[in-house]
Protein backbone atom coordinates (compact mmCIF):
# COMPACT_ATOMS: atom_id res chain seq x y z
CA UNK A 1 0.00 0.00 0.00
CA UNK A 2 2.58 2.45 0.76
CA UNK A 3 4.38 1.57 -2.73
CA UNK A 4 0.97 2.26 -4.44
CA UNK A 5 0.81 5.08 -2.22
CA UNK A 6 3.94 6.82 -3.23
CA UNK A 7 3.68 6.16 -7.26
CA UNK A 8 2.80 9.22 -8.90
CA UNK A 9 0.30 8.42 -11.76
CA UNK A 10 0.46 11.92 -14.00
CA UNK A 11 3.95 11.34 -14.03
CA UNK A 12 3.36 7.84 -15.41
CA UNK A 13 1.08 8.68 -18.22
CA UNK A 14 3.44 9.32 -21.18
CA UNK A 15 5.22 6.19 -20.16
CA UNK A 16 1.56 4.45 -20.00
CA UNK A 17 0.63 5.49 -23.81
CA UNK A 18 4.21 5.03 -25.02
CA UNK A 19 3.82 1.14 -24.13
CA UNK A 20 0.52 0.94 -25.17
CA UNK A 21 1.00 2.46 -28.68
CA UNK A 22 4.12 0.17 -29.04
CA UNK A 23 2.19 -2.80 -28.06
CA UNK A 24 -0.83 -2.07 -30.57
CA UNK A 25 1.69 -1.84 -33.40
CA UNK A 26 3.24 -5.28 -32.14
CA UNK A 27 0.26 -7.26 -31.29
CA UNK A 28 -0.99 -6.31 -35.08
CA UNK A 29 1.84 -6.30 -36.91
CA UNK A 30 4.12 -8.96 -35.30
CA UNK A 31 7.25 -6.81 -34.95
CA UNK A 32 8.63 -3.48 -33.84
CA UNK A 33 7.73 -3.13 -30.12
CA UNK A 34 11.57 -2.72 -29.20
CA UNK A 35 11.81 -0.33 -31.92
CA UNK A 36 8.89 1.85 -31.57
CA UNK A 37 9.52 1.47 -27.91
CA UNK A 38 12.68 2.41 -27.59
CA UNK A 39 12.50 5.37 -30.52
CA UNK A 40 9.88 7.09 -27.99
CA UNK A 41 11.62 6.98 -25.42
CA UNK A 42 14.69 7.99 -26.27
CA UNK A 43 13.43 10.45 -29.05
CA UNK A 44 10.35 11.56 -27.70
CA UNK A 45 10.69 11.20 -23.66
CA UNK A 46 14.09 11.79 -23.16
CA UNK A 47 15.32 8.67 -21.81
CA UNK A 48 18.61 8.10 -21.80
CA UNK A 49 19.28 4.51 -24.72
CA UNK A 50 20.87 2.36 -21.94
CA UNK A 51 17.40 2.74 -19.12
CA UNK A 52 15.40 2.98 -22.58
CA UNK A 53 16.74 -0.31 -23.79
CA UNK A 54 16.42 -2.11 -19.88
CA UNK A 55 12.57 -0.96 -19.40
CA UNK A 56 11.84 -2.41 -23.06
CA UNK A 57 13.57 -5.69 -21.60
CA UNK A 58 11.74 -6.19 -18.38
CA UNK A 59 8.27 -5.50 -19.92
CA UNK A 60 8.64 -7.71 -22.81
CA UNK A 61 8.88 -10.34 -20.49
CA UNK A 62 4.49 -9.45 -19.61
CA UNK A 63 3.52 -7.74 -22.45
CA UNK A 64 4.56 -10.79 -24.89
CA UNK A 65 3.19 -13.39 -22.16
CA UNK A 66 -0.27 -11.34 -22.52
CA UNK A 67 0.02 -10.68 -25.59
CA UNK A 68 0.12 -14.58 -26.70
CA UNK A 69 -2.50 -15.85 -24.89
CA UNK A 70 -4.73 -13.19 -26.26
CA UNK A 71 -3.59 -14.65 -29.90
CA UNK A 72 -4.23 -18.24 -28.57
CA UNK A 73 -7.81 -17.47 -27.51
CA UNK A 74 -8.19 -15.68 -30.93
CA UNK A 75 -6.95 -19.00 -32.92
CA UNK A 76 -4.28 -16.84 -34.80
CA UNK A 77 -1.26 -19.61 -33.52
CA UNK A 78 0.06 -22.40 -35.75
CA UNK A 79 0.88 -24.91 -33.12
CA UNK A 80 3.44 -26.68 -36.15
CA UNK A 81 5.17 -23.13 -36.83
CA UNK A 82 5.21 -22.90 -32.76
CA UNK A 83 7.01 -25.68 -32.60
CA UNK A 84 9.27 -24.90 -35.35
CA UNK A 85 10.31 -21.59 -34.03
CA UNK A 86 10.27 -22.19 -30.44
CA UNK A 87 13.73 -24.25 -29.99
CA UNK A 88 15.93 -22.50 -32.60
CA UNK A 89 14.50 -19.28 -31.15
CA UNK A 90 15.55 -19.58 -27.79
CA UNK A 91 18.98 -21.51 -28.74
CA UNK A 92 19.44 -18.07 -30.91
CA UNK A 93 18.94 -15.77 -28.25
CA UNK A 94 20.90 -18.04 -25.65
CA UNK A 95 23.77 -17.80 -28.60
CA UNK A 96 23.39 -14.16 -28.75
CA UNK A 97 23.52 -13.29 -25.31
CA UNK A 98 26.45 -15.07 -24.91
CA UNK A 99 28.83 -13.75 -27.64
CA UNK A 100 27.16 -9.86 -26.89
CA UNK A 101 30.34 -9.55 -24.70
CA UNK A 102 32.76 -9.71 -27.61
CA UNK A 103 30.55 -8.51 -30.35
CA UNK A 104 30.20 -5.28 -30.46
CA UNK A 105 26.92 -5.22 -32.04
CA UNK A 106 26.52 -1.41 -32.57
CA UNK A 107 29.03 -1.80 -35.73
CA UNK A 108 26.19 -4.83 -37.03
CA UNK A 109 22.82 -3.04 -35.84
CA UNK A 110 22.96 -0.33 -38.65
CA UNK A 111 23.01 -2.95 -41.50
CA UNK A 112 20.75 -4.96 -40.41
CA UNK A 113 18.24 -2.15 -40.09
CA UNK A 114 19.17 -1.46 -44.11
CA UNK A 115 17.95 -5.06 -44.64
CA UNK A 116 14.79 -4.98 -42.44
CA UNK A 117 14.38 -1.32 -44.62
CA UNK A 118 14.82 -3.27 -47.98
CA UNK A 119 12.97 -6.09 -46.51
CA UNK A 120 9.85 -3.22 -45.78
CA UNK A 121 9.69 -1.98 -49.01
CA UNK A 122 9.09 -5.43 -50.50
CA UNK A 123 6.36 -6.34 -48.59
CA UNK A 124 4.75 -2.74 -49.44
CA UNK A 125 4.99 -3.83 -53.15
CA UNK A 126 3.55 -7.53 -52.00
CA UNK A 127 0.76 -5.66 -50.22
CA UNK A 128 -0.71 -3.23 -52.59
CA UNK A 129 -0.10 -6.25 -55.21
CA UNK A 130 -1.93 -8.62 -52.77
CA UNK A 131 -3.10 -11.62 -53.01
CA UNK A 132 -0.68 -13.77 -53.00
CA UNK A 133 -0.64 -17.54 -53.41
CA UNK A 134 -0.38 -18.67 -49.12
CA UNK A 135 1.58 -21.38 -49.00
CA UNK A 136 3.56 -23.15 -45.89
CA UNK A 137 7.15 -21.34 -45.29
CA UNK A 138 10.00 -23.89 -45.57
CA UNK A 139 12.80 -22.00 -44.42
CA UNK A 140 11.95 -21.91 -40.81
CA UNK A 141 14.51 -23.51 -38.38
CA UNK A 142 17.19 -21.29 -39.37
CA UNK A 143 14.95 -18.29 -39.00
CA UNK A 144 13.75 -18.68 -36.10
CA UNK A 145 18.05 -18.83 -35.03
CA UNK A 146 18.82 -15.91 -36.63
CA UNK A 147 16.23 -14.06 -35.27
CA UNK A 148 16.61 -15.04 -31.69
CA UNK A 149 20.62 -14.44 -31.83
CA UNK A 150 20.12 -10.84 -33.11
CA UNK A 151 17.48 -10.18 -30.67
CA UNK A 152 19.37 -10.74 -28.01
CA UNK A 153 23.04 -9.23 -29.94
CA UNK A 154 21.34 -6.53 -31.49
CA UNK A 155 18.63 -5.50 -28.48
CA UNK A 156 16.10 -6.31 -30.57
CA UNK A 157 14.65 -7.76 -33.84
CA UNK A 158 13.10 -11.04 -33.55
CA UNK A 159 9.32 -9.64 -34.99
CA UNK A 160 11.34 -7.61 -37.79
CA UNK A 161 13.27 -10.61 -38.89
CA UNK A 162 11.27 -13.67 -38.45
CA UNK A 163 7.53 -12.21 -39.16
CA UNK A 164 8.96 -10.46 -42.60
CA UNK A 165 10.85 -13.30 -43.65
CA UNK A 166 7.88 -16.11 -43.17
CA UNK A 167 5.21 -13.26 -44.91
CA UNK A 168 8.16 -13.14 -47.80
CA UNK A 169 7.73 -17.40 -48.02
CA UNK A 170 4.11 -17.01 -48.62
CA UNK A 171 2.65 -18.07 -44.93
CA UNK A 172 -0.48 -16.80 -44.11
CA UNK A 173 0.07 -13.01 -42.29
CA UNK A 174 -2.76 -13.66 -39.50
CA UNK A 175 -0.69 -16.78 -38.45
CA UNK A 176 2.40 -15.73 -38.54
CA UNK A 177 1.75 -12.52 -36.35
CA UNK A 178 0.14 -14.60 -33.67
CA UNK A 179 2.61 -17.20 -33.75
CA UNK A 180 5.75 -14.98 -33.65
CA UNK A 181 4.29 -13.16 -30.97
CA UNK A 182 3.29 -16.00 -28.55
CA UNK A 183 7.08 -17.58 -29.24
CA UNK A 184 8.38 -14.41 -28.80
CA UNK A 185 7.29 -14.40 -24.86
CA UNK A 186 10.01 -17.61 -24.60
CA UNK A 187 12.41 -16.20 -26.42
CA UNK A 188 12.79 -12.99 -23.77
CA UNK A 189 11.88 -14.97 -20.96
CA UNK A 190 15.20 -17.07 -22.10
CA UNK A 191 17.15 -13.87 -22.68
CA UNK A 192 16.16 -11.63 -20.19
CA UNK A 193 16.30 -14.19 -17.04
CA UNK A 194 19.54 -13.15 -15.65
CA UNK A 195 19.12 -9.32 -16.40
CA UNK A 196 15.79 -9.47 -14.71
CA UNK A 197 17.55 -11.32 -11.64
CA UNK A 198 19.88 -8.65 -10.96
CA UNK A 199 17.64 -5.79 -11.65
CA UNK A 200 15.25 -6.93 -8.94
CA UNK A 201 11.58 -6.06 -8.74
CA UNK A 202 12.15 -3.21 -7.56
CA UNK A 203 12.95 -2.19 -10.91
CA UNK A 204 9.36 -2.15 -12.12
CA UNK A 205 8.50 1.08 -9.93
CA UNK A 206 8.65 4.50 -11.81
CA UNK A 207 8.58 4.53 -15.29
CA UNK A 208 8.72 1.21 -16.15
CA UNK A 209 5.43 0.46 -14.33
CA UNK A 210 3.76 3.03 -16.69
CA UNK A 211 5.46 1.01 -19.21
CA UNK A 212 4.43 -1.94 -18.58
CA UNK A 213 0.76 -1.07 -17.64
CA UNK A 214 0.31 0.30 -21.26
CA UNK A 215 1.82 -2.61 -22.98
CA UNK A 216 -0.13 -5.29 -21.07
CA UNK A 217 -3.34 -2.97 -21.90
CA UNK A 218 -3.10 -2.91 -25.37
CA UNK A 219 -1.92 -6.70 -26.30
CA UNK A 220 -5.75 -7.81 -26.41
CA UNK A 221 -6.48 -5.14 -28.54
CA UNK A 222 -3.22 -5.88 -30.77
CA UNK A 223 -4.39 -9.69 -31.16
CA UNK A 224 -7.98 -8.36 -31.81
CA UNK A 225 -6.57 -6.57 -34.89
CA UNK A 226 -4.64 -9.16 -36.41
CA UNK A 227 -7.41 -11.38 -36.56
CA UNK A 228 -9.82 -8.91 -38.39
CA UNK A 229 -7.71 -6.43 -40.59
CA UNK A 230 -7.56 -7.98 -43.78
CA UNK A 231 -4.38 -9.61 -45.01
CA UNK A 232 -3.72 -7.07 -47.94
CA UNK A 233 -4.37 -4.29 -45.56
CA UNK A 234 -2.07 -6.07 -42.96
CA UNK A 235 0.82 -6.24 -45.14
CA UNK A 236 0.95 -2.68 -46.50
CA UNK A 237 0.69 -1.78 -42.68
CA UNK A 238 3.77 -4.10 -41.61
CA UNK A 239 5.68 -2.65 -44.83
CA UNK A 240 5.33 0.91 -43.61
CA UNK A 241 5.70 0.28 -39.91
CA UNK A 242 9.06 -2.40 -40.83
CA UNK A 243 10.57 1.00 -43.67
CA UNK A 244 10.07 3.96 -41.06
CA UNK A 245 11.28 1.87 -37.91
CA UNK A 246 13.99 0.38 -39.46
CA UNK A 247 15.10 3.16 -41.80
CA UNK A 248 14.96 5.98 -38.41
CA UNK A 249 17.14 3.51 -36.55
CA UNK A 250 19.73 3.18 -39.38
CA UNK A 251 19.80 7.17 -39.91
CA UNK A 252 20.15 7.45 -36.05
CA UNK A 253 23.03 4.88 -35.96
CA UNK A 254 25.03 5.83 -39.08
CA UNK A 255 24.73 9.16 -37.56
CA UNK A 256 26.51 8.20 -34.37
Amino acid sequence: MDFLASVDLTALLPFIAVGFAAQMVDGALGMAFGVISNTLMVGVLGIPPALASQRVHIVECFTTATSGISHLLHGNVDRKLFFRLLLPGMAGGILGAYVLSSLDASVVKPWVLLYLCGIGLYLLTRGILYPPKIKEARHVAPLGLLGGFLDAAGGGGWGPVVTSNLLIQGADPRKVVGTVNTVEFFLTLTVSAAFIFHLGVADLAGATLGFLIGGIAAAPFGAWAAKHIPAKTMLIMVGIVLTLTSAYGAWTAFMR
